[in-house]
């Protein structure tokens, strides 16, 4: 299969395959797809994937944009998504491994600012963990000097993507503090002692310290965007210091 970029009219365009799925959470798959050889992107850049097949509706493709899931240094593209009751991600789900995909980008500047002597933060809402895990994968890879500390709220423990690598990323990134949230206390969570309730300002003072200074990321669902970016103004955050991203309709 063509591996290069097909000139496009705004991006390059790349051929892909389906190489595997994963249950990465309750009710989140995570796919893994040909990385093209000639595709380079930036740790928390986006693209959009269109799938190919027989079904009805993919004659011509069918198209929906993701975060990329993993590090520009990995072998693989990862993807990753809610299972929603969608066309796309019906078919997404029933896509045999091996069939084909196109990919068009990088797109997206949501990637970690150069400059090492400001901290980063990150404030992720369930599966907008997604750039999040691709820029600290390659930031404990590359032993990046950055001070980064994630944020990550999800209902229930069974609803966080990706948890067990981010506590392994902690582990292996002395520059990188994890605190994950859950919103939500069911039963069988009885015995969490991690945060609970919604990120708010005390437990950004509790955690980060002085407010001012770090650059703040955040990528989630778009109300709970609007809220965090809220919280952080009312607390006195520099507009220039908050970037954000927003996972609608996931």
């Amino acid at each position: 299969m063509q591996q290069g970029p097909l000139q496009g009219w705004m991006m390059s365009v790349y051929q892909s395959t389906l190489l595997g799925r994963t249950e990465v959470a309750e009710g989140t798959m995570a796919f893994q797809f040909e990385k093209p050889k000639d595709f380079v992107f930036k740790a928390g850049q986006y693209i959009d994937l269109t799938l190919f097949g027989s079904q009805p509706g993919l004659q011509n493709g069918m198209t929906h944009t993701f975060s990329i899931a993993s590090s520009p240094c990995d072998e693989r593209l990862l993807v990753t998504t809610r299972m929603r009751n969608t066309v796309f991600k019906r078919t997404l789900s029933a896509l045999p491994i091996g069939s084909p995909a196109r990919i068009e980008g990088p797109m997206g500047s949501f990637s970690l600012h150069n400059n090492t002597a400001k901290p980063a933060v990150f404030l992720a809402g369930g599966i907008g963990i997604a750039p999040f895990l691709s820029i600290l994968s390659y930031a404990t890879g590359q032993k990046l000097r950055h001070s980064m500390i994630l944020f990550y709220a999800n209902r229930h423990l069974e609803d966080a993507a990706f948890i067990h690598s981010l506590w392994n990323l902690e582990c292996a990134n002395p520059r990188f503090r994890f605190v994950p949230i859950l919103t939500r206390i069911a039963n069988n969570n009885g015995a969490w002692k991690g945060k609970t309730g919604h990120i708010s300002s005390e437990m950004l003072v509790a955690r980060v310290g002085r407010l001012a200074g770090p650059i703040y990321y955040i990528a989630g669902p778009p109300t709970m965007v609007a809220a965090t970016r809220r919280t952080l103004s009312e607390v006195g955050v520099d507009e220039d210091d908050i970037r954000t991203e927003e996972f609608a309709g996931y």
